[in-house]
């Protein structure tokens, strides 16, 4: 590891595709420093996702650097049919969706219409509700409803190509969080050892419940991840972040179903929830989306990667840019770069505090005070599951890395999502003490821990015979 200056706190995570699934393109991202690799399974078939995770699992076993595997399964959506050919919509045009294919037009010499894939959206959707359609290019208002018809007038016109996507900002909609195809798609991803399963549109806490309860029935221990796209996550936040492992600030369709101008504000609201609950956050979407054509990203994006690491956020995600886009390397790079400039400035005034009131997370925050006074000390830890070092990740200390020691590859992998956490799998003794001092050593033999350096060690010690939370400072001789 570098010097505590230069070690970067926040995570990167990149999306798989085209321009990134190649044995060599991979191991380059991996040894760039990329911590997870993001399946999006809206573009994904079986036998590629079973193809893929197997390339990963090599790739990062030659490179000597083990990643952790996110599946983003692809959630209910609402779309449009097929067209023979696009409609030009016109401003004020009077258009209608029909949520039965085939059913009867009223004046369809006059009224042009698009079937869509979702019958029960007439009951969902009221007269004077926006509809937009295409990531939000078009906006049309509800004016009528009634038999399999949904009247409409176009208040942004555009061409309507086949298949378009639909939101609808505000309406409650009763499709299934986690559909036939998510179940099919898990069940792969499950039996080819995913780390993290994403969830997509995320409403309430329920959603994340039942996903849970799946995952349980198939015996995986995948952490869940949220992601929040739509005004009702945002009105159920609370619950939601409680309910998860880790939360997707997912900006793409969180942007089209809020006022842009509230975005930032739900953003921050969502980064600070989180550090309170103790979660792990993810910034998503629009990261450097110039750079899937440029080799260098504009001033905004640098900025915008910038304000996710000011407001210490566990990760940065790239999506387009590695998937489709032509520097999928220089991406990485880039995030890497930032973040490690503006992580600089970070103070302890800068901390966020976590509320806790558990006495495990006091003594891991006097652990973490401890490391914040002390410069260009390290934090060790020991967990077997991973929330002892989610504990100190969510008290984001200002300059120390968290070394968390575990016996379990899938707790290590996992771990990779956590801010300023640098995992290390190693079998635990019986004796906490041999644990430690195993650890110190393979610290000394990586050069991890050089002779002089202050290390906090918050982990266990047996006291006749129990064991006792204990926050220790050694120095590495």
């Amino acid at each position: 590891m570098p010097a505590n200056t230069t070690f970067r706190r926040t995570k990167i995570i990149f999306t798989l595709g085209p321009s990134s699934e190649s044995e060599e393109m991979l191991e380059k991202l991996i040894s760039a420093g990329a911590d997870v690799v993001r399946l999006n399974m809206a573009h994904a078939t079986l036998d590629w996702t079973r193809m893929i995770i197997k390339r990963i699992r090599k790739v990062s076993a030659k490179v000597g650097r083990d990643v952790a595997i996110m599946m983003d399964i692809k959630g209910p959506e609402i779309r449009t049919g097929d067209l023979a050919v696009p409609i030009e919509l016109k401003p004020g045009e009077i258009f209608d969706f029909t949520v039965r294919p085939g059913a009867p037009r009223e004046n369809s010499e006059e009224i042009r219409s698009v079937d869509v894939n979702y019958k029960d959206l007439l009951n969902d959707i009221a007269v004077g509700d926006t509809v937009l359609v295409d990531s939000g290019l078009i906006r049309l208002e509800v004016l009528d409803k009634k038999d399999a018809h949904i009247r409409c007038r176009v208040l942004v016109p555009g061409e309507l190509k086949s298949r378009r996507h639909i939101n609808l900002p505000g309406v409650k909609v009763n499709l299934p969080a986690f559909t036939d195809k998510d179940r099919i798609d898990s069940a792969v991803g499950i039996e080819a050892g995913i780390d993290f399963l994403a969830l997509s549109f995320v409403r309430e806490a329920a959603d994340i419940t039942h996903l849970r309860e799946f995952l349980a029935k198939n015996n995986s221990h995948a952490r869940i991840i949220a992601k929040i796209e739509d005004q009702s996550a945002i009105t159920n936040l609370d619950e939601i972040v409680r309910a998860c492992d880790a939360l997707m600030v997912a900006r793409g369709d969180l942007g089209i179903e809020c006022p842009f101008e509230d975005l930032p504000v739900i953003q921050r609201r969502a980064v600070n929830t989180c550090i309170a609950e103790g979660k792990p956050v993810i910034i998503a979407t629009h990261m450097l989306e110039s750079m899937i054509s440029q080799p260098v990203p504009t001033r905004a994006e640098i900025t915008d990667v910038a304000n996710a690491v000011y407001e210490l956020s566990d990760c940065v995600m790239l999506s387009g840019e590695t998937t489709v886009g032509k520097y999928p390397l220089e991406c990485v790079q880039m995030l890497d770069k930032i973040a490690r400039r503006i992580e600089q400035e970070e103070s302890p005034d800068s901390r966020t505090i976590s509320v806790f009131t558990s006495e495990k997370m006091k003594v891991l925050n006097s652990a973490v005070v401890l490391a914040d006074g002390l410069p260009n000390s390290k934090i060790v830890t020991f967990t077997k599951q991973g929330f002892v070092a989610g504990g100190l990740a969510a008290l984001r200390p200002v300059h120390s890395p968290i070394l968390a020691f575990t016996p379990f590859p899938e707790t290590y992998r996992q771990l990779r999502l956590l801010r300023a956490v640098e995992p290390f799998l190693m079998p635990f003794a019986s004796d906490p003490e041999v644990t430690i001092e195993n650890a110190l050593a393979l610290l000394r033999r990586l050069g991890h821990a050089n002779i002089g350096e202050k290390l906090v060690i918050a982990s266990d010690i047996v006291v006749e015979d129990r064991f006792v939370d204990s926050v220790q400072l050694r120095t590495v001789r």
